[in-house]
């Protein structure tokens, strides 16, 4: 039998992945959908404008955002480290 905290995580790490964090953003980075994913929603909608904005310009901005969480990794909307 399993206790509910066998479940979970660790407390100190996220249940994201870096790797899909960074790929979905490198990918989909315009529309913020790696942000989302991370439960950054106030950065994903931020993207989402400067991308709707700026006509399409704006998604540099998603792809250096996934390049930078693949190599450097990052938080997730609960401030935890996210997962290798």
């Amino acid at each position: 039998m399993t206790t509910p905290y066998q479940q979970y995580p660790p407390q100190g790490v996220s249940d994201k992945s870096k790797i899909v964090a960074g790929i979905l953003q490198i990918l989909l980075g315009g529309f913020g959908i790696g942000r989302f994913y991370m439960g950054d929603v106030k950065i994903g909608v931020i993207q989402l404008v400067v991308t709707l904005v700026t006509c399409g310009f704006g998604a540099i901005w998603g792809l250096v955002d996934g390049i930078l969480i693949l190599v450097n990794g990052g938080v997730d909307g609960q401030g935890r480290p996210l997962r290798d």
